[in-house]
Formats: structure tokens, C-alpha cells, sequence
């Protein structure tokens, strides 16, 4: 599973009709994001809303 289908930032989008980042990126950031700098999105942020539910 790709780490950004379980991202809270991931959501389908209407308009293009695809899954996209939501996430508000400046130009230098959204840069480095693409080249690859990382290799693990530093933006990510889970999703699941019931992980902590689970635990109790």
C-alpha cells in the first residue's frame, strides 16, 4: 500500500476526478518533495481517525 493512500492529506478531488495531496506546500518545499530529497514523506500524517479507539 502506498504511504499516501493512508495520508490524511489524500483526498479525492471533484473537479480532476482523481486522488490528490491536499497538503499547502510552498514552491521550495513541493521542489524538494519532487526530486526526491526524502525518503519518506516528512508530510505525512496519518489518517485513520479511529487508531487510538482501537487501543482503548
Amino acid at each position: 500500500m502506498n504511504e499516501c493512500e493512508t495520508c490524511a492529506y489524500f483526498s479525492y478531488d471533484e473537479e480532476w476526478d482523481c486522488y490528490v495531496c491536499d497538503l499547502n506546500l510552498d514552491e521550495d518545499e513541493y521542489a524538494r518533495l519532487l526530486q526526491g530529497h526524502y525518503a519518506k514523506c516528512p508530510y505525512y500524517r496519518d489518517g485513520d481517525e479511529y487508531k487510538i479507539a482501537r487501543k482503548q
